[in-house]
């Protein structure tokens, strides 16, 4: 499995049996069932049940999506910098198993508020390494010039999580009840996460060292940290995660709050998730072609848009519209982040950068749903608050163009 020494040759990587295209759906099915993608966006559908089993309100039950963000933000430099050192899979796969286990025991939950929150942080504690997160660097490491549109492939699988996976758990809700639900998709990531993880998941080497030279290239983290465009970076992604979190965990509930029926609050869900996952692979395609920030700009203005509809939405039609333009905009922040990583900083301490991108990210992801619950439990209603979402949405938009040409950064892929 290893290549020529050099950076891998836009020839080499159209081949179809090359083997970064494996590592790539490896990392996409993962991604399917990882943290952001079954955790996230199912947990809006789980919100009501929950509440009716236990009594629990729902600013109760959005500070057990809180705990975990915030071990999220904790535990993500860590992760980031041992997949530096150590490589993603020995990372990933003790904490997928961690994880869909941790996921499948919610369904033994007991009144206690805090086994929930317990589980939740356990959940969040391991959850990055099962995202784009742990397997970013393995797949950057195969690719240079369609690094955009693997990586959006990889993280076309949170997309086709967020189709898929908020319908199953609402089917299996309304068929076996919550327990049974969460006991099935926890064991849906255990059986995809782990054994495609262990078989395919590596960094290209090169020649008999096995040192790949794309993996040397790059800044410190330490003075990737005094540069502004970093900073950039990690605003837009706090006003863009605080805004696309607190309206996506509440999605559901809000729709069915105006009179629509669970299972279609659902769909909408479904096609929020359909919305990413075209904006997702549109990203990828653009970003091998035009510059990241601008294409950023242009989805995280969809994204708003999306939000500001939201707050006004008042069936199904508009609320499917907005949920719409909410996903296409999802490829505009959190999934752009990796690909702006490595042009901008290369990929020596990529996963050091990205884990501490995504504490600041977390932490701001976990203010939302909580800002959402308490919003709606005081007044009864989301509208003013998801208008505040829709501006730092904008904000974030407009701070991408504030970000450097590449050719301005200090590496655009040198190997010094």
């Amino acid at each position: 499995m290893s290549a020529s020494s050099g950076a891998p040759a836009e020839r080499e990587e159209a081949v179809r049996n090359y083997y970064g295209w494996r590592v790539v759906l490896a990392a996409n099915l993962g991604v399917m069932t990882g943290f952001g993608s079954l955790f996230v966006f199912t947990f809006s559908v789980f919100l009501k049940p929950l509440g009716a089993e236990f009594g629990w309100n729902r600013e109760d039950v959005s500070r057990g999506f809180a705990l975990a963000a915030i071990m999220v933000a904790v535990c993500s430099p860590t992760l980031g910098r041992w997949l530096d050192r150590l490589g993603p899979r020995r990372i990933i796969l003790p904490c997928m198993a961690v994880y869909g286990c941790a996921y499948a025991s919610q369904a033994f939950l007991g009144p206690h508020l805090w086994q929930f929150y317990a589980t939740c942080i356990v959940i969040g504690a391991v959850g990055n390494a099962t995202t784009q997160m742990g397997y970013a660097r393995a797949v950057s490491s195969w690719f240079s010039a369609r690094r955009g549109m693997a990586l959006a492939l990889v993280m076309a699988g949170t997309g086709a999580g967020s189709i898929i996976l908020p319908l199953l758990a609402e089917t299996l809700i309304t068929a076996s009840g919550w327990r049974a639900a969460y006991l099935g998709l926890g064991l849906l990531a255990l059986a995809l996460g782990v054994p495609l993880t262990w078989r395919f998941v590596r960094e290209r080497e090169h020649g008999h060292t096995g040192s790949n030279p794309l993996l040397r290239a790059g800044v410190s983290w330490r003075r990737a940290l005094r540069l502004y465009s970093f900073w950039v970076i990690v605003a837009m992604l706090m006003l863009s995660s605080l805004s696309l979190n607190g309206a996506v965990a509440h999605l559901v509930a809000l729709l069915t709050d105006r009179g629509i029926s669970p299972q279609r609050a659902a769909l909408s869900a479904s096609v929020l998730g359909g919305a990413s996952l075209g904006g997702r692979l549109l990203v990828g395609s653009l970003l091998d072609r035009f510059w990241g920030p601008r294409v950023a700009f242009v989805m995280l203005m969809a994204a708003a848009g999306g939000i500001f509809l939201l707050g006004r939405a008042g069936g199904l039609p508009a609320g499917c519209l907005a949920a719409a333009l909410i996903g296409l905009g999802l490829g505009g922040e959190a999934d752009i982040t990796p690909y702006l990583l490595t042009r901008y900083f290369g990929l020596r301490s990529f996963s050091t950068l990205y884990g501490l991108t995504w504490s600041f990210y977390a932490v701001a992801g976990g203010i939302g749903p909580v800002v959402m619950g308490r919003a709606y439990d005081l007044t009864g209603s989301y509208s003013s608050l998801l208008t505040v979402l829709g501006s730092a949405t904008a904000l974030a938009a407009v701070l991408m163009l504030l970000l450097p040409r590449y050719s301005s950064s200090p590496l655009t892929d040198s190997y010094a």
